[in-house]
């Protein structure tokens, strides 16, 4: 199934090859990562963010792994320069969890839709995985 997603995100890249535009007062929904959803399983991370200039998006998110989980409130940044991101993420406010990664965003549907790949690095877990989201953007 991993294959498969990878699959589909290359084609999607190739497609879709536009820089993305991040402007002052653009609002971000989605999600944050797809890649380790299993499709039999719930597996919950809504993304909102906002652009509160033209480089910086700031955002948060609510994860569950499961549902013998809890869910976990997070904070997400972005700086966006030419197409390209650097990210940063706190889950549970937590510093000695956090993750930091660089990505690009794609935008397709006349700017409305994008899909953000990202290779992420968590300090708690010490993994480096590769991250896919997408959402709307208004």
């Amino acid at each position: 199934m991993k294959n498969f997603i990878f699959t589909l995100a290359l084609a999607a890249l190739t497609t879709f090859g536009a820089n993305a535009q991040n402007t002052k007062g653009d609002w971000y929904v989605g999600t944050g990562d797809i890649t380790n959803t299993a499709w039999t399983e719930l597996s919950i991370q809504p993304t909102l963010g906002y652009a509160f200039s033209d480089n910086y998006m700031v955002g948060m998110n609510l994860t569950q792994a499961d549902s013998t989980q809890d869910m976990v409130l997070g904070l997400e940044g972005r700086y966006f320069h030419k197409g390209f991101f650097g990210y940063v993420a706190l889950n549970d406010f937590d510093f000695d969890q956090a993750q930091i990664g660089v990505g690009r965003m794609f935008e397709f549907h006349k700017g409305s839709m994008f899909l953000d790949p990202k290779i992420v690095y968590d300090l708690g877990a010490e993994t480096t995985n590769l991250q896919i989201g997408f959402g709307l953007k208004f």
